[in-house]
C-alpha cells in the first residue's frame, strides 16, 4: 500500500491486488472484499474436493448409495442423487437434487432443491424448494455434504406437515393419509423411476387428458383434489 498526498493536501490511497490498481478508499475496499470472496472460494474448493474424496472411499455407502458430482466440471455446482427410504412411498426411487455450494462454504448452508418432482409436505411440488432447517439456520460448518443428504433422505421417512413447504400436500398428508401415500408413490413412480406403479391413478390422468387438459396439469390437480375427476376438472377450468 502507497500513501500519496493529493493536490488538497488530502491523502490517496493506492493499493495493488490480483495486478489492479485501486486510485481512492471505496475501490480499495471493493478490492479487499473481492480478495476475501477469492480466499473463501479456495477453501470453499478444497472442501468439496476433500468430502467428494471421503465419499468416493466411503464403505459404509453400499446399502444406502448417495451420488455427489460436479456439474459440467463446476465444483461450486453439483448434482446429488438419494434414493427412496424403505418403508415409504418413495421406497426404490432415486431423486436427484442440486446443490449450490456458496463461496463461504463451509460457513454458510450450500442451496439445495429437488430437480426430480416430488410429492412431499416439506418440498414443493412446483419448484423442488427444500423447507429443512440444517439448510437454514441450523447448519454447522462440522457438517458435510453427506449428512446433509442424509438428513434429506430422513426427512423423506418423516415428514413434518405442520411446518410444511407445501401447504396443499401437508393438508393430503393430515387429513386423507392414503390419498398422500397413492400420490407420492404415482409421482415416484413417474419422475423417479419408483417401483410401485398406480395404474388408476395413471388412468385417470389419461381421461383428463382426453378431455383437453396438459399430462402435467391433469396429474397436479387430481394430486391436489384426492384423485376425484369431477373436483380436478372444476379446479382445471376454473
Amino acid at each position: 500500500m502507497k500513501v500519496a498526498t493529493g493536490a488538497a493536501g488530502r491523502s490517496r490511497i493506492h493499493l495493488t491486488y490480483y495486478g489492479l490498481a485501486a486510485a481512492d478508499e471505496q475501490t480499495a475496499r471493493l478490492y479487499t472484499h473481492f480478495r476475501v470472496v477469492m480466499a473463501g472460494s479456495s477453501l470453499a474448493i478444497n472442501r468439496i474436493k476433500k468430502e467428494l474424496l471421503e465419499l468416493q472411499k466411503s464403505t459404509d455407502n453400499a446399502d444406502n448409495p448417495i451420488e455427489i458430482y460436479a456439474e459440467a466440471d463446476n465444483i461450486m455446482k453439483l448434482r446429488g442423487v438419494i434414493v427412496g427410504p424403505p418403508d415409504t412411498p418413495y421406497a426404490g426411487a432415486k431423486f436427484m437434487l442440486e446443490i449450490i455450494i456458496p463461496e463461504t462454504y463451509p460457513f454458510l448452508p450450500p442451496k439445495v432443491k429437488f430437480l426430480t418432482k416430488i410429492w412431499h409436505p416439506n418440498i414443493s411440488s412446483a419448484t423442488g424448494v427444500i423447507c429443512l432447517d440444517i439448510l437454514k439456520d441450523q447448519w454447522a460448518a462440522a457438517m458435510s455434504l453427506r449428512t446433509m443428504l442424509l438428513s434429506i433422505q430422513a426427512l423423506l421417512a418423516s415428514p413434518e406437515p405442520d411446518d410444511p413447504q407445501d401447504a396443499v400436500v401437508a393438508k393430503q398428508f393430515k387429513s386423507n393419509r392414503n390419498a398422500f401415500n397413492i400420490t407420492a408413490k404415482h409421482w415416484a413412480s413417474i419422475y423417479a423411476n419408483g417401483p410401485s406403479r398406480q395404474p388408476d391413478c395413471e388412468a385417470k390422468v389419461e381421461k383428463l387428458m382426453q378431455m383437453g387438459f396438459s399430462e402435467s396439469d391433469s396429474r397436479a390437480a387430481l394430486s391436489s383434489k384426492d384423485w376425484d375427476i369431477p373436483m380436478a376438472a372444476e379446479f382445471l377450468i376454473k
